[in-house]
């Protein structure tokens, strides 16, 4: 069975608020083996709301529907439900009381307006709300469930986890979703596809996506099946040929990003870091620092933004700058290698570049070098981006963490 969830709410279509219960109610979802095919959110409107429930119930078994409970006028979600099923509304005297004594407890008198809260649709099921006045409902029509629920978060979640998840437990057939992650950095979501398409084009079943955001692109893997088992199967035959097209640009399996990737790598071989930055302007020692247990590996670094801190806090040679510029391989290698001395860190890191809008050394916008010092050598690249300032920056930092990754992975 599949289900849609119907977000309702007129400030849900303004920038300063978001629909995170249909996040947390697809989760719940996923759990049961059920899978959202569909999200919508509709403003505080009854027609056009009329017509998104009209449409959710001809499509789908399971339709959730999510705030408009309330008892203004604009609440308008039971009068909708309603009129997508062609029922009428009845009021309950049991659930206007209890409303009612609710008030009394907190010393105050309820309301009239609050009595449109009392009504169901009819022949649905009032669900108890002990954290507010709304009570939320379950209607099931002709193989159908429907579910109204309160739009605060801390009044839905524990409706949903209380009433609506034993009622679809024992309705739905058995069915379970297993997922396999796969995050990979610095390649390109085409370059990427064209890989493993030939493996994962040949099932319907795990469905796959692929997620693209700068610098990095995550593979999903969904199995959804009568049994735990058969899923895992699924997932883990197609995975492993995804796993072998992919080989070791794979970093993490698990969602964790790349600064934990590296930070597991660094833990793992006992070893530390430090960085120093120009262009990138301490991005990549905040990425490094973020991770819980940072401290266990990074030791410290250094902002050096302009020549004269680079000459000062590194003690990079005026002349190494003046001769090749500050964005050269030359001076990235001489800043990594001066972080690595002042730290005693394994591994260091220099960044140094032209993130825009305009170049003041003569390098090409998105021209960035990354300097390198381990344990045995100092290096040094160029690397070429593109993209405003802030992506030029985030890419660098990106690229370095990888770069930074492969030079810790153990030997084949």
């Amino acid at each position: 069975m599949n289900a849609e969830i119907v977000a309702v709410g007129s400030e849900l279509l303004t920038p300063q608020r978001m629909d995170t219960n249909s996040l947390w109610l697809t989760e719940q979802l996923n759990m049961l083996g059920v899978e959202v095919t569909l999200k919508c959110v509709v403003g505080d409107d009854r027609p056009r709301l009329t017509a998104a429930i009209s449409a959710a119930l001809a499509r789908t078994p399971i339709v959730i529907v999510t705030g408009g409970l309330g008892p203004t006028e604009d609440d308008v979600t039971r009068d909708a439900v309603a009129a997508s099923l062609g029922r009428p509304l009845v009021f309950s005297q049991e659930i206007a009381d209890g409303i009612a004594e609710r008030f009394r407890k907190f010393g105050r008198k309820m309301a009239e307006i609050n009595l449109r809260q009392a009504y169901l649709v009819d022949g649905g099921e009032a669900l108890d709300n002990p954290n507010g006045t709304a009570p939320g409902q379950w209607i099931e029509d002709a193989g159908r469930m429907v579910m109204l629920l309160p739009g605060p978060p801390k009044e839905l979640k524990p409706m949903f986890a209380e009433h609506c998840l034993p009622r679809l437990q024992q309705k739905l057939p058995p069915q379970f979703i297993r997922t396999r992650f796969y995050r990979v950095a610095m390649m390109g979501e085409s370059d990427l596809d064209a890989l493993i398409a030939p493996a994962y084009t040949k099932y319907e079943n795990p469905v796959t996506t692929v997620l693209a955001a700068p610098g990095d692109v995550q593979v999903h893997l969904r199995a959804r099946c009568a049994t735990a088992e058969e899923a895992e199967a699924l997932c883990d035959e197609l995975g492993s040929q995804v796993e072998a097209l992919l080989g070791d640009r794979i970093y993490s399996t698990d969602g964790a990003k790349l600064e934990e990737a590296v930070g597991r790598l660094l833990r793992a071989a006992g070893a530390t870091v430090a960085v120093a930055e120009s262009c990138t302007g301490g991005l990549l020692a905040h990425r490094l620092t973020a991770v819980s247990g940072s401290s266990d590996y990074v030791l410290g670094g250094f902002v050096t933004y302009t020549n004269a801190i680079k000459t000062q806090l590194l003690g990079i040679a005026p002349d190494l700058i003046r001769d090749n510029t500050a964005v050269s391989e030359p001076v990235a290698a001489a800043m990594a290698e001066a972080a690595q001395a002042r730290t005693g860190a394994t591994w260091a890191i220099g960044i140094t570049g032209e993130a825009g809008p305009v170049s003041s050394t003569g390098a090409k916008v998105g021209t960035v070098m990354i300097g390198f010092a381990g344990p045995r050598e100092v290096t040094a690249k160029t690397i070429h981006l593109f993209g405003d300032r802030e992506r030029i920056r985030q890419m660098a930092a990106q690229s370095a963490l990888e770069m930074l990754r492969r030079q810790l992975m153990p030997p084949l």
